[in-house]
């Protein structure tokens, strides 16, 4: 069987809804063995979905032993027992009698440790904003000067890049600031080429322009850029200070590199500094904008370093497209709060947001070391960790030959909440299942319990 169409529910998994339709084909006879199935590709394309999806209901079939992987072939029908799949010997629950298990513990990434936050502080001086004439103005389409002016200075003290206030554009969100880039590089950048596994957000934002998207192999080990010679594109997005979401850090040698494969292809690296500010064992190494500002566009937040919900965003661009940015989007108001602006400014210029950065690394520090440690302490060999040397979130790589939705489900059974990694993948897929566990926001307690419960519901 070269393809197959059904028609899939909009409510409910895309997954789970191709798993049970393959399952349901098996048991009845409609696939016989050894039949082969529609690749991944073709699956994708025909349903409309990612061929991650088609790739997660394959693995379940696998593991349960339906189907089976035949390297390059393919994938094939196994041979079962007929008797096992005759009506009554398998009991389905139905929805009234499936027992919704409460979550304790959430390792979400993305959220941030809200019993450190400064709240009087920010109170203060959002109280204070608010008497300012100013606060009752829609303010400046690129951002208020008074804000570009504190980046500046502290993106040339921390990140060594050295830029005028100017050059500096304020958003609401990484992905908006990608957006409103693309709108401006298209034309002369058809094609992208991003790192694979890597964010998922900024590959929608690429695709919503129809951007060709070119892949750059990330490991545990770091990017290969063995093959980047090959690519076609002249444009490169990467996140070199704490790769997402494999989290390692781009070296000097290959960061100069970079700057030289860019500087001769004459196009542009957006440099996404997402949550430089947590690197646990050394001091972050200067971003790539410190090394050329005029071929680096340089992104940077305070949504994961302080708050998710301030909706703040920076971009950095080199001379050469700020005129051009400023052109297309001089029209348009700003898509980030005037109030949220010049609190962070004045937060900043106070010194509150260098001791809070100080304070949370210690904090973020000492939760990364106890889930490493409590994992270890659990898992022993079942499991590698990546990625514990910085950032707000571990890596789980599951030595146990099960899927990455089983390890969720059973988690969720458990009443644990983990995240799959598959949706970060283009074509570099990992051979094991790998679970990310976000902790900023949990206790140390909340943290060993959950990793406890994770034991029970894995086994290992």
């Amino acid at each position: 069987m070269k393809n197959i169409i059904f028609a899939l529910e909009n409510n409910g998994s895309k997954y789970k809804q191709i798993y049970e339709r393959f399952k349901l084909f098996i048991e009845q006879g409609d696939l016989l063995a050894d039949e082969q199935l529609p690749s991944i590709r073709q699956l994708a394309d025909s349903l409309h979905v990612s061929r991650n999806t088609t790739l997660m209901a394959y693995d379940q079939l696998v593991a349960e032993g339906y189907i089976r992987g035949e390297g390059r072939k393919g994938y094939f029908v196994n041979e079962l027992e007929a008797h096992l799949f005759q009506q009554g010997n398998i009991p389905v629950p139905s929805k009234q009698t499936q027992q919704v298990i409460p979550i304790s513990v959430d390792f979400k990434a993305g959220a941030v440790d809200q019993t450190n936050f400064p709240l009087k502080a920010w109170r203060r001086i959002s109280n204070s904003v608010l008497t300012l004439q100013e606060s009752f103005q829609y303010g400046d389409p690129f951002g208020e000067i008074c804000l570009r002016e504190q980046i500046a200075a502290y993106l040339l003290q921390s990140r060594g890049v050295k830029t005028d206030p100017n050059a500096i554009i304020i958003g609401s969100s990484t992905q908006q600031m990608l957006i409103n880039l693309g709108q401006i590089l298209k034309d002369d950048f058809p094609s992208v080429i991003v790192e694979d596994p890597g964010y998922d957000g900024a590959k929608e934002a690429f695709l919503f322009h129809r951007f060709t998207l070119e892949t750059l192999p990330v490991d545990e080990t770091g990017a290969d850029f063995s093959q980047l010679e090959n690519t076609m594109s002249r444009l490169i997005y990467v996140t070199p200070s704490h790769q997402s979401p494999i989290g390692v850090s781009m070296s000097i040698s290959q960061r100069q590199k970079l700057i030289q494969w860019v500087t001769k292809r004459k196009g542009y690296i957006i440099e996404d500094d997402y949550d430089s500010e947590f690197r646990y064992t050394q001091q972050p190494f200067p971003a790539l904008a410190s090394i050329d500002s005029t071929r680096v566009i340089y992104l940077g937040n305070f949504s994961k370093s302080f708050l998710p919900g301030i909706r703040l965003c920076y971009m950095v661009l080199p001379p050469l497209l700020l005129d051009r940015y400023i052109s297309q989007f001089q029209y348009f108001e700003s898509t980030t709060s005037l109030l949220s602006q010049l609190t962070m400014a004045e937060f900043m210029e106070e010194g509150e947001w260098s001791r809070h950065i100080k304070r949370m690394r210690l904090v973020y520090k000492r939760k990364m070391q106890c889930i490493a440690s409590e994992l270890r302490k659990q898992f022993e060999h079942h499991i590698t960790i990546i990625g514990e040397q910085s950032g707000l979130y571990v890596l789980v790589k599951v030595h146990l030959n099960r899927s990455e939705e089983w390890l969720i489900e059973r988690a969720s059974i458990y009443g644990v909440k983990v995240y799959p990694t598959s949706i970060y993948f283009l074509e570099n897929h990992s051979a094991e299942a790998i679970i990310k566990l976000g902790f900023s926001n949990l206790t140390f307690d909340e943290i060993q319990e959950g990793v406890k419960l994770l034991k029970q519901a894995w086994g290992g």
